[in-house]
């Protein structure tokens, strides 16, 4: 009798177990989720596979960094990082622009700044030597933060600058990522912190339920030296950057130097990332300068993240496709953009907006090619041209809207550029800028993408895109 009982025991305590993972991760998951077909996603997978589908979700399906950073913001009241609105240099525009300049002043709590001087930055070749100097003229402080930062022989003598700059007393604070610069083992941040050089590893950790942290890197490039110059885009520390060497994997990019008030609230940005990895506030004017008229740009940083940034980035993109007359050019390494941003350059093309989209012939990461050649076709069809670059593969990240407002930066347009990593990107109102990158896109327009090139692809082709594409939140 015992033993025809235990089974019948056995299979009730199992249903039951079944019934109260499934109900209690779908109930998270409906007031937590705002994106419903991740919502209908992650319900089917705990529904199929209780036990393995809430392993799952409890690993890479919860945002824990919003709600870590909701708890450090209420933690540091006391530790007030400078508030940029005290600057005598805030700007308000008028025209075309103006409702983005107004919607985005609203959206990061940051102010616009004229009397900025940027300058383009092309490769690795152009960038560096700018940063080192920099760094070995610093008298008071250096702060660096980098999504990939290789012990290479570039990235070797950055670390050899800082460590002289930190010896002859600068404050150093470094910031790498925790996957970017090396997951298991990170040789930059071992010799770094030998050397004695405060330096922080992004959201890194070998146990398994901060797994989800995997998800979630810091895809940021910043460089402020003494609070009075900064540099900020798309440009990593690698030799592969140095593109006039002729490296085996060669990869062209674009960065900007900064002066002027803006480069305040690039610190700023930066003294939260190192806040957010080492709870140390950063404060003073070390760190923080208050700056005079060095040019004539008005900017403003805009930051993104999966914390209490999420997809300010997206919405300003979004606001300036909405607010253009004449022309779009958009030039990415990646081009898995989400519906929204999709839907609005469709809409631009379809009203007359001459709409160029510049993207690689082929990039570092053949799945995210794979998934833009199934998922391309719905704006050729509402006439945006979409161009191919020759190589070596460009990773630059520009938009222009009118030849009159830029916005350039770390972002990719991705949905993990876009939602789940932390980048930074700045816009500036500045048409002499803006027709200088406006032109830089327009003469690596090399080839057209066309319909025939994606209906001449073999079935198998096709097939593995269009599985690739059902990946794009994550690739």
């Amino acid at each position: 009798m015992t033993f025809d009982i235990l089974p019948h025991f056995s299979l009730v305590t199992v249903t039951i177990i079944r019934f109260v993972l499934v109900t209690s991760v779908a109930l998270h998951i409906l007031l937590t989720k705002r994106n419903t077909s991740s919502a209908i996603g992650w319900i089917g997978i705990c529904v199929l596979m209780p036990a393995l589908g809430t392993v799952l979700y409890l690993m890479f399906g919860i945002n824990r960094v919003r709600r870590l950073a909701k708890k450090l913001v209420s933690g540091r009241s006391s530790h007030r990082f400078e508030d940029s609105h005290s600057s005598s240099w805030n700007r308000e525009l008028d025209g075309q622009f103006a409702p983005l300049a107004m919607m985005v002043g609203k959206l990061t709590s940051r102010p616009l700044v004229g009397g900025n001087k940027i300058v383009a930055l092309h490769d690795g070749d152009g960038g560096y030597p700018c940063m080192l100097k920099a760094i070995e003229e610093a008298a008071q402080s250096i702060l660096l933060c980098s999504y990939i930062f290789r012990n290479d022989q570039i990235g070797g003598l950055f670390i050899e600058k800082l460590i002289a700059a930190q010896k002859r007393g600068v404050q150093v604070r470094v910031l790498v990522d925790g996957i970017g610069s090396g997951y298991f083992l990170s040789s930059v941040y071992r010799r770094l912190r030998r050397a004695g050089v405060p330096c922080g590893r992004f959201m890194h950790s070998m146990l398994p339920w901060r797994m989800p942290f995997i998800n979630l890197r810091n895809h940021r490039k910043i460089l402020v030296v003494d609070g009075r110059i900064g540099f900020m885009g798309g440009l990593n520390i690698a030799d592969e950057n140095l593109v006039s060497r002729k490296p085996p994997n060669p990869v062209s990019d674009t960065h900007f130097q900064l002066e002027g008030p803006v480069v305040k609230q690039l610190a700023e940005a930066m003294a939260w990332d190192w806040y957010f990895v080492t709870q140390e506030t950063l404060e003073g004017d070390i760190y923080f300068k208050e700056h005079t008229s060095t040019g004539e740009s008005v900017a403003r940083i805009v930051t993104a993240g999966p914390d209490t940034d999420l997809e300010k980035i997206e919405y300003t993109m979004l606001q300036a496709i909405t607010l253009a007359r004449r022309q779009v050019r958009l030039m990415t390494p990646y081009f898995l953009p989400g519906s929204r941003v999709m839907s609005e350059l469709a809409l631009a093309a379809l009203r007359g907006v001459q709409v160029d989209v510049v993207i690689p012939r082929s990039s570092n990461h053949p799945p995210l090619d794979w998934a833009c050649s199934a998922n391309i076709a719905p704006l050729l069809d509402a006439g945006v041209r979409v161009w191919l670059v020759n190589p070596p593969f460009n990773h630059s990240k520009l938009m222009v809207v009118d030849r009159a407002w830029s916005f350039v930066g770390s972002s990719n347009l991705d949905i993990r550029s876009l939602r789940l990593n932390f980048e930074i990107n700045m816009e500036t109102y500045d048409v002499v800028m803006a027709e200088m990158l406006d032109d830089f896109i327009c003469h690596h327009r090399n080839r057209r993408l066309t319909h025939h090139d994606l209906d001449k692809r073999n079935k198998l082709i096709q097939i593995r895109d269009a599985a690739a594409r059902l990946f794009m939140p994550y690739l």
